[in-house]
């Protein structure tokens, strides 16, 4: 072995590393696990105010803005807490896993009709988002070296993955949960999720 890949860091790109389109495989395979989480993401937030208020919880607008505010403030607090963790005490790759099937437990609670299932699920998304969110990417710089003049274009097709689940997510979930039933809406979130586990 070389000099050169002695001193590569371990789980980062070297020059021997089969690549696809120019960069490490890797990268295509959190392209589309994060694809999926993003769109399973999206689909149920956009039927959760919805749901709230014409669902079996029949909240008023005050209360149903009071918990989707809630929510969104604790999806991005425990990325903060999953990160630490990851980096500290689990790794990565379990985090990633263990968000994952956080998050679609979570996807799959809310098709349950129970007030105390209901918000269960919602921890199930915050502490799952808090393990998969932050480490996904951070594992997607760990493919290229220190210097890579690819990294920048990596980031840039992850993030073309992020928007396409986003995209789509709305669109399939928003309107099959609409115009079908809230619940078949939140199983294709759920669905989605599964799938980003699946290719990870």
């Amino acid at each position: 072995m070389s000099q050169s890949e002695m001193a590569a860091p371990a789980g980062n790109a070297s020059s021997s590393e089969p690549t696809l389109l120019g960069h490490p495989r890797g990268l295509f395979v959190l392209f589309f696990a994060e694809m999926w989480e993003r769109f399973s993401y999206y689909g149920m937030r956009a039927l959760l105010t919805l749901y709230m208020v014409k669902g079996f919880l029949a909240y008023d607008d005050v209360a149903a803005a009071s918990v989707y505010g809630s929510y969104t403030a604790l999806v991005y607090l425990f990325p903060v807490i999953g990160g630490l963790l990851a980096e500290k005490v689990l790794g990565y790759r379990k985090s990633i896993i263990m968000g994952g099937t956080f998050m679609a437990i979570g996807h799959a609670l809310m098709a349950i009709e129970s007030g105390p299932i209901f918000f269960t699920a919602l921890a199930c998304l915050c502490i799952g988002n808090g393990f998969f969110k932050p480490n996904i990417s951070t594992t997607v710089g760990k493919l290229y070296e220190k210097g890579d003049a690819r990294r920048d274009a990596g980031f840039t097709i992850f993030y073309m993955g992020i928007n396409t689940g986003a995209l789509l997510a709305p669109l399939v979930c928003g309107k099959v949960g609409e115009k079908v039933g809230f619940h078949y809406g939140f199983t294709l979130a759920a669905i989605g999720m599964v799938l980003g586990l699946i290719v990870f």
